[in-house]
This record gives structure tokens, sequence and C-alpha cells, in this order.
């Protein structure tokens, strides 16, 4: 109920001011479970996305984003409550399945869930190797992964920032990478690694980033 409140006043207001290139929303299946993959540049990619697609995605978000205090903190807390977010305290492993467990019965539900396979978000600009919830996730689901490459988002809020800016932003929604019947015969764990990479790969030749070819390790919060 709260999505459908403030989307049709927010984006509105949210293109006006920062104008974004939006490009291959008739990727985005119109119904049934989808799954979103996407870069992850900046805090503001977690606002950036549900604004510019096609359709309500929900996705996971830090528990911090929600148990802010102040102004900031309210605002934080109503739009992810409002898009529908899930909740997960990444230093509880097993809280993050919790989480899946939860991404994937929304995906069950014929909702689109949007997910960053980095894990969190490059502090350098290169694009990092998947971690394969997202494949799990697909796998499970039976659905379709959506790449998405944002470009420019970390000129809105830049690490340590306070305050949002107003920058040149581009999102792109790729092609949907099919699952069904693709992996058939294939061990789950190298089923759910291949088609990670395929994600990835299909990120980084939209967003045109340098390619780390590790992983991202989550490093400690700067202060505000």
């Amino acid at each position: 109920m709260i999505y459908e409140v403030l989307h049709p006043v927010v984006t509105p207001l949210a293109t006006a001011i920062f104008r974004p290139e939006v490009v291959g929303t008739e990727h985005v299946p119109a119904t049934g479970p989808v799954v979103l993959a996407s870069n992850h540049l900046s805090f503001a990619d977690s606002v950036v996305i549900p604004l510019t697609a096609p359709r309500q995605v929900a996705f996971l978000a830090k528990s911090d984003y929600f148990t802010g205090s102040g102004l900031k903190g309210w605002i934080s807390r109503e739009w992810f409550t409002g898009v529908g977010a899930i909740p997960v305290d990444r230093d509880d492993p097993r809280a993050a399945q919790r989480s899946l467990d939860l991404a994937l019965a929304h995906l069950r539900s014929g909702g689109a869930f949007g997910i960053y396979p980095e894990g969190t978000r490059s502090r350098d600009g290169r694009l990092y190797r998947g971690r394969t919830g997202v494949a799990w996730l697909a796998l499970q689901a039976g659905c379709p992964v959506v790449p998405v490459a944002l470009t420019g988002t970390d000129r809105i809020q830049p690490v340590g920032a306070r305050f949002p800016r107003r920058a040149k932003v581009r999102v792109e929604f790729g092609a949907p990478i099919p699952v069904e019947g693709r992996f058939d015969g294939v061990p789950l764990g190298r089923a759910r690694r291949r088609l990670t990479d395929e994600v990835m790969a299909a990120i980084l030749a939209m967003s045109g980033q340098e390619w780390a070819g590790e992983y991202n390790e989550r490093q400690p919060e700067l202060p505000a």
C-alpha cells in the first residue's frame, strides 16, 4: 500500500531532479517471478532501481536502513518498508539464509526481486565476482534473471557524503537470462556458478566497468 502511494509521487519528482537515462525496461517481464541482478555502486542504487523499474521490485537491504534515527533514518525506513525491502543482518549468516528464503517466497508468489550479486557496494568502481545467491534464487524459483547496469549512482551519494547530489545516472535493463531446462543434469553447485558468471558477464558488458576478478570483501563503514 505504501508503494502505491509513494511511487506515483516520488518517481516524477526524482525523475525531474536527476533525469536518469533508462534503457531496456521492455526486458523486465510485466508479470511473474523475475530476479533483477545489478551492480552496486552506492546506497542510492536501492532507490534508483525501484524508481526506474516498470514494476515493483523487492530486495534485501541491510538492517541498518530500517533502524536509523532522525529525518534521514525516517526517510530511509519509510522508503525501504514501502518498496517491500527485506532486512538482513549481514553479520549473521543464519539471518542471511532466512532472508534468502523470504526472497524465494516472494518470487514464488509471482513477485520481482532485486539483488546485488557482488554482496556489497564497490568502493573503487570495479565490478567484482558475483556470489551465487542470485543463481540459487533463480534456479529454485525457476525464473529468469534480468541483468541491470547502473552508472553514475556513486556520484549521487559518494561514500561518506551526508546528502545526495545531482548527477547523471544511467540504468540499463538487459535481456532476460533464462534458466528453464538449461542446467538439467548439471551439478547444482556448478550450475549456480555458471549462471552467476553469466549474469556478471552481462552486467560487465553493459556497465563498462573494470573487472576485478575477485570477491568484494565488505569494508568497515565510514562515519557519516
